[in-house]
């Protein structure tokens, strides 16, 4: 089974005064879209999709992935999900969703969400038992978390409404976003 990594990176950072994607990972300089590729490409996941959307044209060159720059970045996150959906080619069977601005993912916690993906599969990582990132969405639960990802909400109200499976990531792995920059 081919399981992918889609990495969202389309947002203006209005709260962080920047695209996050172009910050620099707290105490570390790389980039946080080259941080999170790396993440994603550690976890296992091949192929690797990236949107882009503000400061696209600014972005350092992210060998090995597919970049997509989603046009519609303003409509907010939603309308990168659904652009990195379509993006993925037709031979991956599940996909590893992260967010840019969560650099305290580790691969550890990307290869347990997509460990043994199936096409039906189901799953977000867990942090104190609330629901964080990354996210694993199967094939067969692609187009209906497209619909549903309207505006700044990505998978979130699909997940909402169907049996997910957790997965614990508090041993290895930071789920916080940052959305203001860390002092």
């Amino acid at each position: 089974m081919a399981v992918g990594g889609l990495l969202l990176a389309a947002g203006a950072g209005r709260r962080y005064g920047m695209p996050k994607a172009l910050a620099q990972v707290p105490g570390d300089g790389e980039l946080m879209v080259q941080h999170a590729l790396r993440t994603l490409r550690d976890g296992q996941c091949d192929p690797i999709v990236v949107v882009l959307g503000a400061g696209a044209g600014r972005a350092p060159a992210l060998p090995g992935a597919l970049v997509v720059v989603n046009k519609e970045w303003r409509t907010g996150m939603g309308s990168s999900l659904r652009a990195g959906l379509a993006a993925l080619p037709p031979q991956v069977d599940a996909v590893v969703v992260l967010l840019v601005d969560t650099p305290g993912i580790t691969a550890e916690a990307v290869r347990r969400v997509g460990a043994g993906a199936k096409p039906d599969t189901l799953r977000v990582a867990t942090y104190g038992g609330d629901g964080g990132h990354p996210v694993l969405l199967g094939r067969e639960h692609w187009a209906g978390a497209a619909e549903l990802a309207v505006g700044d909400v990505g998978a979130r109200p699909y997940l909402a409404r169907h049996d997910v499976e957790t997965v614990p990531c508090d041993d290895v792995a930071d789920g916080t976003d940052l959305d203001v920059p860390r002092a």
